[in-house]
């Protein structure tokens, strides 16, 4: 799931919330929700595909559709909890939440699962900026580091663990966990922000002047944009009409938006309110962060179940103690840090660690295990702690608390249509580049080369022995050679993947570079 998610600190309120501790649990309650169920969903897959007996593509469109409602929905949130109150926008879906996570696991007609995940991912979309606005609502400002540095936490923490949880629910328990989990964890989000907060009044003014239309246009833009991106590898991209389709669809839509903003009266979300050097900048950091990060929340993972052949449970444990754990003594680092010196130097220590662990990933071969990674997944573990967390800062620093609900639509836009459109390019990029090394490999293999028939004889001869014909051994020694040259081209294209990744730290420390000092504030360093 995905780069920042947070929504900046709406206008104080003249009563603040009576229990503090209980809100703020909602909080943290909520973005762990979000996070692992994104994540368990993508990992068990696979397995979701035989339970419910789905074909490939129909489960490549569940996928779809369970998380297209979300960005249909968080832009528009910040505003609905500002107008609304966030206790009126949680309680009610948290309950709705939980019942349709204990009906999907009894379902197998197609259409009903798909209508139900899609129900699911438009009230998942609503958890993440309507929980964090309360952090800004609720506690001291002592606390707001800390508080969002547990929210930062979630993130790598759900990616490191989620793996893990997958292959305990699938060896310990049953697949139906990955849904049931969230019988009892949603109605508890709610009756802690119901027991948090007090009972706000509905803010007439700003239900009178609602942009409906913008709200409509932008959620609606991007969401046909997401599924474009996330079937697009699929579907071969611009060879496909549909992809094509929905790719116009969206950006006029997206134009329209834009439009509509200059129009209405008072309008939701004007590209005015981000139009500044240090917000626009901050953006970019994101979205580095997005691509550097993947190669602990994509590529080493998917090295290991793809190339190794490992099963999520055989996964789970290296990458738990790898990143999930020293994230507990990183992120306690962290805060220090941000609350002592300037941000910037987290990002530099962030970014850093992603570059030095994007170089150890071109070094992978074939042989490499699930704890070959332990060094890798440790330094990654420093660009996740570092950057994620100094980047939301950053980005709160230097915006305006008076237009939260604006700079908060366009946040949740960055949190999903950026993390989507990283995972995209990463994902074509693997697989242009196998095909890439697949073909220059077959090029160094040809049928007269000495090396290749002795190669060949040593593949046929455990065939021949075990009784098969010579055709027969002939041709699955031949297919095992092809197998030799996929797997090879696959860590090649892997090694790709990495040198992408530090790439993109080497961009995160160009931007980081240029960004400029933010204004003095209640998240300032103590020694400014």
């Amino acid at each position: 799931m995905t780069a920042t998610a947070v929504t900046l600190p709406a206008p104080p309120q003249i009563h603040p919330y009576g229990r503090p501790a209980l809100a703020a649990a909602a909080v943290l309650l909520g973005s762990f929700l979000v996070g692992f169920d994104t994540r368990l969903f993508s990992i068990g897959l696979p397995d979701l595909r035989g339970a419910f007996g789905l074909s490939f593509d129909q489960g490549a469109w569940l996928s779809t559709i369970a998380t297209a409602p979300q960005i249909f929905i968080a832009p528009a949130v910040a505003w609905l909890a500002a107008t609304f109150g966030v206790g009126r926008v949680l309680f009610w879906p948290s309950l709705v939440y939980a019942v349709v996570s204990a009906i999907i696991p009894e379902v197998r007609n197609w259409e009903t699962l798909a209508l139900l995940h899609g129900l699911r991912g438009f009230l998942l979309g609503v958890f993440i900026p309507a929980t964090i606005m309360i952090i800004f609502r609720n506690l001291p400002l002592k606390w707001w580091v800390p508080a969002l540095a547990v929210y930062a936490f979630r993130l790598a923490f759900s990616q490191s663990t989620g793996v893990a949880i997958v292959g305990f629910y699938e060896t310990h328990l049953s697949w139906e966990w990955v849904y049931w989990q969230d019988v009892f964890l949603a109605p508890l989000i709610g009756i802690l922000v119901r027991l948090g907060s007090p009972v706000e009044k509905i803010d007439i003014a700003l239900l009178q002047r609602a942009d409906w239309g913008g709200m409509a246009l932008l959620g609606s833009s991007w969401a046909l944009i997401y599924v474009a991106l996330d079937q697009g590898n699929r579907l071969d991209w611009l060879q496909s009409g549909l992809i094509l389709s929905l790719l116009v669809a969206g950006v006029a839509m997206h134009v329209f938006f834009f439009v509509n903003e200059t129009l209405v009266r008072a309008p939701w979300a004007s590209h005015r309110v981000i139009a500044k050097r240090n917000v626009l900048l901050g953006f970019l950091i994101i979205l580095c962060f997005n691509l550097a990060s993947m190669s602990n929340s994509l590529l080493v993972p998917n090295f290991l179940s793809n190339v190794v052949g490992l099963r999520p449970e055989e996964i789970g444990g290296p990458i738990v103690v790898g990143v999930a754990l020293p994230l507990l003594v990183i992120m306690p680092v962290a805060v220090i840090m941000i609350r002592l010196f300037d941000v910037r130097l987290s990002l530099l220590i962030g970014f850093l660690a992603f570059a030095i662990a994007g170089h150890m990933g071109t070094y992978i071969t074939h042989e490499w295990a699930a704890w070959s990674f332990l060094p890798m997944l440790l330094i990654q573990s420093v660009g996740q702690g570092f950057t994620f967390l100094a980047a939301v800062v950053y980005l709160l620093a230097n915006s305006d608390p008076k237009q939260a609900t604006a700079v908060g639509a366009y946040v949740q836009v960055l949190r999903l249509g950026g993390a989507e459109t990283g995972i995209s390019i990463m994902t074509t990029f693997l697989r242009h580049r196998e095909q890439l090394h697949s073909y220059l490999l077959g090029l160094h293999v040809p049928s007269a080369s000495q090396k290749v028939t002795d190669a060949l004889q040593g593949f046929t001869a455990p065939f021949t022995d075990a009784g098969a014909s010579a055709q027969e051994a002939s041709a699955r020694g031949v297919a095992s050679l092809a197998a030799l040259v996929a797997r090879e081209a696959n860590v090649l294209s892997y090694i790709d993947g990495f040198q992408l990744c530090y790439w993109g730290a080497l961009a995160g420390l160009i931007v980081v570079a240029l960004l400029g000092q933010a204004p003095r504030g209640p998240l300032s360093p103590r020694y400014y």
